[in-house]
């Protein structure tokens, strides 16, 4: 019954800025519920247990910035991480307090833009348990992998990192190519990344191979939210229909080989597997993508490994535009999908263009003169030395490599579906079964029908 809340709570002072539902103890009896907020603090709710709410940093002793996400840690019952607009991530015990005084720290391991410290414990065990530093400005969001073991975490300086979170290693990095990051999300198998930031781009990242493989190019502004569609990937995951001689070929060939299963914790991607993904924005569009053979697997030379600071070669797809896949028509039902349809390509005279630029840290003012249009790079006190063992990245010397490719190097996406659903910013983003699900600051909770 939407008329009846199960709980509503209303706070004076500090605002709620983000929450989680840890879904592992989920259960009839107990509900377990985070909330961070805009000064700092962070609450553990239980909707059914009324009397069991307990609070952390309250009096602000471990951070005094807002709290950007907060986050149960996978398949755990106790543990979760908050992150902050301060740049740092802490891992909390849930059954544990906080200390009447400042934490301490040792240092435990630092490594390309991030360093991570334990708490000095007395007799009695403390919140927090380790502080993580990532990057340089706020930690906007961060996100696990499907399988819980990589934390990709993206940060206002413009930085995707990808870390083994058990053992506290930098696995990877993808440099926005303008402004901060905001959003992530991985794909259900665990291959992929997607972010959306500052570029108003929203931008795919191979987690197997390290590097930028498409970008999508569809909002008026900053991209909010990115979220993969769970179930239209397994809709559409079959591969193309096989004759009868070539099935028993293949038959006869897997009863030849007989390799015992991998251990790669990723999924094997099956021929003529697509992905789905969405956006929201703060020009108020929900955007609608689709990953394709084409992207993933284009057909080119193969190129050696790129090392991080290298340019990239020259021979990668200068397209501005890939073509929507041949059963795009039968995977989209127009008109079952509220009134979204399908996006129009832009004209051939560009005046379409020319009004979509005319707008701040636009991507058309960015692109011309081949990313000439930079922001200006503050100083720093590692003498300009960029990634190489500095927390600041000069944008100047990453744009081209592997960290950033420039726009023609990498295949540019275009939204099957691109409209604008609400007044004011889109703020969430969730795919669910039976419906999509989006947010905004007007304060309406939308439920769109399925395409």
């Amino acid at each position: 019954d939407l008329h009846k809340p199960i709980d509503r709570r209303i706070y004076k002072g500090p605002q709620p800025t983000c929450h989680d539902f840890n879904q592992f103890t989920a259960a009839a009896d107990s509900i377990a519920l985070l909330v961070g907020f805009s000064a700092g603090q962070l609450q553990r709710l239980d909707l059914v247990r009324k009397d069991s709410s307990r609070l952390y940093n309250e009096e602000r002793l471990i951070d005094q910035t807002k709290v950007t996400q907060v986050r149960w840690l996978p398949q755990r019952e106790r543990l979760f991480l908050a992150a902050h607009a301060s740049g740092r991530l802490y891992l909390y015990d849930s059954e544990q307090p906080c200390g009447a005084s400042p934490p301490h720290y040792n240092l435990v391991t630092r490594g390309d833009g991030f360093s991570v410290f334990s708490c000095k414990q007395s007799k009695t065990p403390l919140n927090p348990l380790l502080k993580w530093e990532v990057g340089e400005g706020a930690l906007n969001e961060f996100a696990f992998s499907p399988d819980g073991r990589w934390l990709a975490c993206v940060s206002q300086d413009g930085c995707l990192r990808v870390f083994h979170f058990e053992a506290m290693l930098l696995q990877g990095m993808m440099k926005s190519y303008f402004g901060g990051l905001l959003c992530v999300c991985w794909s259900p198998d665990g291959r992929y990344v997607v972010t959306g930031g500052e570029d108003d781009l929203v931008t795919v990242w191979s987690f197997v191979e390290g590097r930028v493989i498409a970008r999508g190019h569809g909002h008026k502004s900053w991209v909010n939210a990115v979220a993969f569609d769970p179930f239209a990937v397994a809709a559409s995951s079959s591969g193309p229909e096989l004759s009868e001689e070539e099935e028993k070929e293949e038959e006869s060939e897997e009863e030849e080989e007989e390799e015992p299963p991998q251990a790669h914790p990723i999924t094997q991607r099956s021929p003529g597997f697509t992905y789905r993904f969405g956006s929201a924005g703060q020009d108020t569009q929900f955007c609608l993508w689709d990953l394709t053979e084409d992207v993933l697997s284009p057909p080119r030379v193969p190129l050696p490994k790129l090392r991080p600071l290298p340019g990239l070669p020259r021979s990668l797809s200068r397209s501005n535009s890939l073509p929507q896949p041949p059963d795009a028509a039968s995977t989209l039902s127009e008109g079952r999908f509220a009134t979204f349809t399908r996006r129009e390509h832009p004209k051939a005279s560009g005046g379409d263009e020319k009004v979509e630029h005319k707008r701040y840290h636009s991507l058309g003012s960015i692109n011309r003169g081949g990313g000439g249009d930079k922001p200006p790079s503050r100083g720093d006190g590692d003498g300009g030395r960029g990634v190489d063992g500095g927390r600041r990245m000069d944008p100047a010397k990453v744009l081209g490599t592997a960290l950033c490719p420039r726009l023609h190097e990498v295949p540019l996406l275009e939204p099957l579906v691109c409209k604008k659903i609400a007044h004011e910013r889109l703020t969430v983003l969730l795919f669910l079964e039976d419906c999509i699900l989006t947010a905004c600051q007007e304060g309406l909770v939308c439920a769109w029908q399925r395409p």
